[in-house]
């Protein structure tokens, strides 16, 4: 984290290993391979409420994350509070209304059919929780003097991909949600102009009843999505 007047490097050494031979490090990628194969993006939610501290672990373990000139630009709104859902919610519905009455190109809409979205979110009042990601385009130190961040799409989406992966790890499901634009979020959430809103997540478990898009299980085979140069 940036403070003011730290300009010098002062290494320190490796805190934490936790290395493995060879054998034992195929496992447990495959092993996490496999569990992530088990993730879903879930627009059915269950009333079953989720702890805050449950959330806290999880936006605490997006925390960890690397970002650029480790600045860490990046704010985590947790809502649980019915009233702001709905304020969410309505002006969620709002946008999806103008997008997909014209907004939205021909070509855009058909890629979004067989995932099955519509104008009509009510994943963002039945899930316990909502997790509003925010970019900050620059911060401020303690007395309010202004300085740049790096990498900044870079360094929050590395972190929002820890925070999904840890709601995951944790036994509940969520949906990537990506205002376009929201911008009430940040007055909504108390937030400052420097910082934009990316992302919602509604979080929770999963209803009963709950399905997802069949398409949504097609992922490219390994070959596709890497390169080998040996």
């Amino acid at each position: 984290m940036y403070r003011k007047g730290e300009v010098s490097y002062q290494p320190l050494p490796l805190p934490d290993r936790v290395q493995l031979d060879e054998d034992a490090s195929l496992a447990a990628a495959e092993r996490f391979r496999d569990y992530m194969r088990k993730r879903h993006s879930v627009r059915d939610y269950s009333s079953r409420p989720v702890p805050e501290a449950v959330i806290a672990a999880c936006i605490a373990a997006a925390g960890t994350a690397p970002s650029g000139a480790n600045h860490q630009p990046w704010h985590f709104a947790a809502i649980s509070d019915p009233t702001m859902k709905a304020r969410i919610r309505q002006g969620a519905e709002e946008e999806e209304r103008a997008f997909y009455q014209g907004g939205a190109g021909d070509e855009w809409l058909s890629a979004l059919e067989p995932i099955g979205t519509g104008v009509s979110k009510p994943h963002l009042t039945d899930a316990p929780w909502l997790i509003v990601v925010f970019a900050q385009r620059y911060g401020l130190t303690e007395d309010g003097t202004r300085y740049k961040n790096y990498y900044v799409p870079e360094s929050v989406g590395i972190a929002t991909g820890m925070l999904i992966s840890a709601i995951h790890h944790a036994g509940l499901v969520c949906l990537e949600h990506t205002p376009n634009p929201m911008k009430f979020l940040g007055p909504l959430c108390g937030r400052p102009e420097h910082e934009k809103p990316v992302m919602i997540l509604p979080v929770g478990y999963p209803a009963d009843r709950a399905t997802v898009p069949a398409v949504a299980k097609r992922k490219k085979p390994l070959d596709q999505i890497m390169s080998v140069f040996r």
